[in-house]
């Protein structure tokens, strides 16, 4: 099992420390670090300047949001950041929510599956540098009865085939992952609940396409607090986990909330909404069950830590993204350190 480092959203305020993070990351041999976007700081900037300053690590987004750019674009820059970095990006995908597909970019948030299974084929011709031309219900290349002609990618990407990742949470989306996607990027990923929550429908998808789980990157990112008070650390991610499981998305359409629900916390899922979405952001975060924390984090001294790495390998995790818990640059470096001391206690590196 591989480690990456997820920088989240860049321009909260700590630009320099993220960067000097993630070259602590390549310097300890982290295989990938992964920048998100939501609607502020965009992922491919980010990754440009990451890849820019370190040597050896895959940079990654997760994700690059569909509805923000048209496929051929994001073939465009996912070739154009592979030749940059010498060979190591890695694309990330997915639909984003309701409220930043209408509210920020004026796309519909219809046939999600649908969209994202036009847009990775879409991407896969352009990268192939074939003549690109596409009839689907989102997409028509070329556009009719205009000038527009089969024309294809003039950037050579040093690699054949740029790993593609798809962020997916509900069922459908996680089955039609493992169909049509190189990796899967999860949140909230308990090793106990793996196979129901998450495994038997990305295995599914590899069955379709006439593969197995062998080859297929599992990635989860997952919160690490390093410490001896297990109580005061899981309080730390509370404000997190009420954020995704009361506030994401509507009261009807919440993916991180129903995921809750099928590991088994319908009741206390359905409190976190009520009061999250009352604007009981406190009470929300009061009612998210320790057990929920505990299972999707990585919490305590090394040793424990090493113990749970143990349990996501044996649940087939291959790269397992970190997120160290801090507000400072010497707290989120000393994260990274304990994360590969943990790794080497449980004899998986």
């Amino acid at each position: 099992m591989r480690l990456g480092i997820n920088l989240g959203y860049w321009g909260a305020g700590m630009d320099a420390d993220n960067l000097a993070v993630a070259r602590e990351a390549d310097r300890l041999g982290y295989a990938v670090c992964w920048a998100a976007e939501a609607y502020g700081s965009d992922a491919a900037t980010v990754l440009a300047w990451v890849a820019a300053q370190t040597e050896r690590i895959d940079v990654g987004s997760a994700i690059f949001q569909i509805p923000a750019r048209t496929p051929a674009m994001t073939a465009m820059t996912a070739a154009t950041l592979d030749s940059l970095s010498g060979g190591r990006f890695r694309l990330g995908l997915g639909v984003s929510g309701p409220q930043v597909s209408e509210g920020w970019y004026g796309v519909r948030f219809d046939k999600p599956l649908a969209r994202t299974r036009e847009y990775v084929e879409i991407i896969r011709k352009a990268m192939a540098r074939e003549r690109l031309t596409h009839e689907g219900e989102n997409w028509t290349l070329p556009l009719p009865g205009g000038p527009g002609k089969p024309i294809k990618l003039t950037v050579h990407p040093v690699r054949e085939h740029i790993p593609l990742y798809i962020a997916a949470i509900g069922p459908k989306n996680l089955e039609q992952t493992g169909e049509i996607a190189d990796g899967a990027l999860l949140v909230f990923f308990a090793p106990e609940h793996a196979e129901a929550t998450t495994l038997s429908a990305i295995r599914a998808g590899r069955e379709k396409a006439g593969k197995s789980l062998d080859g297929f990157d599992l990635v989860p990112t997952v919160p690490l607090a390093v410490g001896e008070d297990i109580d005061a650390l899981a309080d730390v991610f509370r404000p997190y986990t009420a954020l995704y499981v009361g506030g994401m998305g509507s009261a009807k359409q919440n993916f991180y909330n129903k995921l809750a629900q099928r590991m088994g916390y319908e009741k206390e899922a359905a409190e976190i909404q009520e009061k999250y979405l009352a604007g009981d952001k406190e009470g929300a975060a009061a009612a998210v069950p320790r057990e929920l924390i505990d299972s999707t984090t990585l919490l305590g001294p090394v040793e424990r830590i090493a113990d749970r790495m143990r349990a996501y390998a044996e649940a087939g995790v291959t790269t397992l993204s970190l997120s160290p818990s801090g507000f400072t640059l010497e707290e989120r470096v000393a994260g990274l350190r304990a994360g590969v001391e943990a790794l080497e206690r449980a004899g998986l590196a």
